[in-house]
């Protein structure tokens, strides 16, 4: 991969689990499948839908061989290698590149409460050092307790083979002066739903998020959509993304309600990981309500 086919609807799939915690391979392929149906131009593999903090090493390259195997050369895999110790992501980037993964995508070192600007730059030149395999910084404040601002990602650019950013910042002017400054430097792929329209605007060129495979729309036409602001096609889309993101948001612990909902339109996302815990009676109701709203569940 490289900047310019990193792009369109780039799906974080979900890891589907049996009742006793192993991988359900049959439900990983129809998981697949669908994705590529909705027009996925890459799949990510072990990222927060997949519970990464559940995988180990072993298993994610395992992930990565099961999704190549059955997609071929048509569809890149991204592989999560977001960890708190080099360690940890050394042994994901081996992972990675023994079983054929086409990108690697990264936060800072996560579970701290704030990393030094040092450190920051530290740890993405070992990764970078570490592997020719193409990088994709991972901003999200909630999962990594900080945010990497505009400048160090500026600064992180210079590494050669980080090629894009997963932007998951809530806050739109972070949105805006990063796709103002950087959007010629690194394809910027937006995460939060609700800016998915507006960012193709200003210069993103695609999104790894979630809430898209469940729209009425095709998520790979939201960059056409995105072209027609006022339209009813715009409007719709927009509104379906942001109800469906907000909801997801808010019900249980992640990402039990993407389990859920998917389960809810028919494709065999499996359970959860321990420790958490399948979605409730109650909280599943409200999904399927929402669903219901939107036109997407099965009968």
């Amino acid at each position: 991969m490289n900047r310019d086919t990193l792009h369109g609807f780039v799906p974080a799939t979900v890891t589907p689990f049996s009742h006793t915690g192993e991988i359900v391979w049959e439900a990983f392929a129809e998981v697949l499948d669908f994705l590529v149906g909705r027009g996925a131009s890459a799949i990510c593999v072990a990222g927060d839908n997949g519970e990464s903090w559940a995988l180990s090493a072993v298993e994610r390259g395992q992930l990565v061989r099961f999704a190549k195997d059955r997609l071929g050369d048509a569809v890149p895999v991204i592989l999560g290698i977001s960890a708190p110790t080099m360690d940890a992501v050394t042994g994901y980037i081996r992972a990675a590149q023994e079983n054929g993964a086409d990108a690697l995508l990264s936060m800072p070192q996560t579970y701290v409460l704030k990393a030094s600007d040092e450190e920051v730059m530290h740890r993405f030149a070992r990764v970078s050092a570490a592997t020719d395999l193409p990088v994709i910084l991972y901003n999200s404040p909630r999962r990594a307790g900080m945010s990497l601002t505009v400048d160090q990602i500026a600064r992180l650019c210079d590494a050669g083979n980080v090629i894009g950013l997963k932007e998951s910042q809530r806050d739109f002017f972070h949105h805006s002066h990063l796709l103002d400054r950087l959007a010629e430097r690194l394809s910027v792929m937006t995460g939060p739903s609700h800016y998915i329209l507006p960012n193709f605007g200003l210069g993103a060129r695609g999104f790894i998020a979630t809430g898209p495979e469940l729209i009425s729309a095709r998520p790979s036409d939201l960059a056409a959509i995105a072209r027609t602001p006022g339209s009813a096609a715009y409007r719709t889309a927009h509104r379906e993304l942001t109800t469906i993101y907000e909801t997801l948001m808010r019900i249980g612990t992640w990402p039990s309600a993407l389990k859920a909902a998917l389960e809810l339109i028919g494709v065999p996302a499996g359970v959860p990981r321990d420790p958490v815990l399948r979605l409730g009676d109650k909280d599943t109701d409200a999904l399927r309500a929402m669903l219901d709203g939107l036109g997407r569940a099965r009968g």
